[in-house]
């Protein structure tokens, strides 16, 4: 509901929205090596497909990597500029995640149709000790729209004049806990508005532009180290050509 102190920006705000794809995550009692989702399935957590002729992702330190999301882009609502088909893989660190060592893959339609990687027995469960993630989720989707973001810089409404956190100041106290509910952009989600518990990495020179592919937020089994938040951010024009070995991750937390 719109808050009353907002209500004259109310045309504004429209313009300023964001559709998005929600994300329910089902936490799942399976091993993370023994999930029962299929390969190919939208998952946190749990076994990738991956072609036999494609590596499998190491780390700095020549270790490997855990797959911690996995998303089929055809079982996903039509989305600008997303692929209609394909995976997109996102592996973290077993033991340097927060470090942000990652690897972001692209399995194309093409490479679906290869036969997959069967054997994964160099993956041991004490891989999966520290990964934020601590239980194998099956994934559902829905449209969505994102009205804002508190912590998003690519969230440039005037208000009178004002930026949000310089309007913010205007407010009671009472006031203020309302707009930040309003304009929370937390949740499992895809594309959108980002939430942050520190600061929007994008707001260097080079990074202002590129758009959120993918936020995984804390929840029961859940947790980039205080109740953060892990992303995914692309260019724009990366994402067009589906480049996303230019994808970069990042997370925070309080």
């Amino acid at each position: 509901m719109l808050p009353d102190c907002l209500k004259k920006y109310a045309t504004q705000l429209q313009q300023h929205q964001r559709k998005s794809i929600k994300i329910t995550a089902h936490p799942l009692e399976d091993a993370p090596l023994a999930d029962s989702l299929g390969l190919t399935a939208s998952k946190f957590l749990g076994v990738p497909f991956l072609p036999d002729t494609r590596e499998y992702p190491i780390d700095v330190n020549g270790a490997y990597m855990v797959l911690v999301a996995q998303i089929n882009f055809s079982d996903l609502p039509p989305y600008e500029d997303f692929p209609k088909t394909g995976l997109l893989q996102l592996y973290l660190s077993s033991d340097a995640w927060y470090d942000e060592e990652s690897a972001v893959l692209y399995i194309s339609e093409e490479e679906l149709e290869q036969t997959p990687r069967s054997d994964f027995s160099f993956l041991k469960e004490v891989s999966y000790e520290e990964i934020p993630i601590m239980k194998v989720h099956r994934l559902s989707f829905e449209e969505a729209i994102d009205v804002g973001g508190t912590e998003d810089r690519q969230f440039d409404m005037q208000f009178d004049g004002l930026d949000l956190h310089d309007f913010i100041e205007t407010l009671s106290e009472e006031e203020e806990d309302a707009i930040y509910r309003y304009f929370d952009a937390g949740g499992h989600k895809l594309g959108g508005y980002a939430q942050f518990t520190q600061a929007d990495p994008r707001a260097g020179k080079f990074r202002t532009g590129d758009v959120q592919l993918l936020q995984i937020d804390a929840d029961d089994a859940i947790e980039f180290g205080d109740s953060g938040l892990g992303h995914v951010f692309i260019s724009r024009e990366n994402l067009r050509a589906k480049r996303f070995d230019k994808a970069y991750f990042y997370w925070d937390c309080c």
